[in-house]
């Protein structure tokens, strides 16, 4: 449903107020410049983090998200399933930051349009455009909340949600998206998915209420930054939890989510309350327009 958005992002699109006019869009990588990539996030974290967000909103908004919510929840992982079956989408759902250096990366330019001048299209392209996606995709709803388009409003939120939820796993910041660099192949999904899956009924997702973000570019950087953060304490707790066992069996996961499910918990929440607070953004940033019911 998201779709590709064609063209180059320029200094206006990603870089700018979000209120002024811009295109959208990203560039196709070169498929043999892909980074390899498999995506920690499962469907249910991210609808789990989606449904939760819609609460995080002030009642202004919160009724016309509240009506949609099934929309949002159900559509939210269309950009997990283009992802699975073609690479169109594949650079715009994360960045492997800790190519650029050492955190928290100072070398790599926030701006899309410096960085590309300092590192070029196909190295940007090649480690990732989540940060600068999350800021081309608030431009995109903030665009349809203003012109009243709620039909374009509830995809650009359904996608927007997406590349929130992803930049907060940590596997989706890092050249190691998948644990094999660390000798620990599977990592990510076991932590995204297996933990999430096995354990959702048993911890609680608390976001808190949405906030405006001035900068969703900047911001976006420092969600993946946070992210990041986390990344060597989960690959030492699934050590820890496999060590001494042939298999990845039930003993294992209860030993990983006792020393990793904290880190989850907090992720999941964060994650919503982001989800939330671009939302209102947007609607900010359009003029807060009167919403329908539905």
């Amino acid at each position: 449903m998201f779709g590709r958005v064609c063209g180059r992002l320029s200094v206006r699109q990603v870089h700018v107020p979000v209120r002024q006019a811009a295109g959208l869009g990203v560039a196709l990588a070169l498929l043999t410049l892909a980074v390899p990539r498999a995506f920690a996030w499962g469907q249910n974290a991210e609808r789990l983090v989606t449904n939760k967000a819609v609460d995080t909103l002030p009642p202004e908004i919160g009724t016309f998200f509240d009506s949609n919510r099934r929309f949002l929840v159900q559509h939210v992982t269309d950009s997990d399933v283009a992802v699975d079956s073609s690479t169109a989408d594949k650079e715009n759902s994360f960045i492997a930051i800790d190519h650029y250096g050492s955190f928290p990366f100072a070398d790599l330019p926030r701006s899309y349009a410096a960085a590309v001048r300092k590192y070029g299209h196909r190295t940007i392209d090649k480690y990732g455009l989540l940060p600068w996606q999350i800021g081309v995709y608030s431009q995109k709803l903030t665009q349809a909340l203003e012109s009243q388009d709620w039909e374009g409003a509830k995809i650009a939120a359904a996608a927007l949600g997406h590349y929130v939820a992803v930049a907060h796993d940590p596997f989706n910041t890092t050249t190691d998206g998948d644990g094999s660099l660390s000798d620990q192949p599977g990592v990510n999904l076991r932590f995204g998915g297996g933990l999430v899956d096995r354990y959702q009924l048993f911890f609680f997702v608390k976001p808190n209420e949405a906030i405006y973000v001035k900068d969703p570019t900047d911001h976006a950087f420092e969600m993946v930054l946070s992210a990041h953060a986390w990344l060597e304490n989960i690959l030492n707790a699934d050590r820890l939890a496999h060590e001494g066992l042939a298999s990845y069996s039930d003993q294992y996961y209860d030993h990983f989510y006792a020393q990793a499910g904290a880190i989850l918990v907090r992720q999941l929440s964060d994650a919503s309350t982001d989800i939330g607070s671009y939302w209102m953004t947007a609607w900010i940033n359009a003029g807060r327009p009167k919403l329908p019911p539905k």
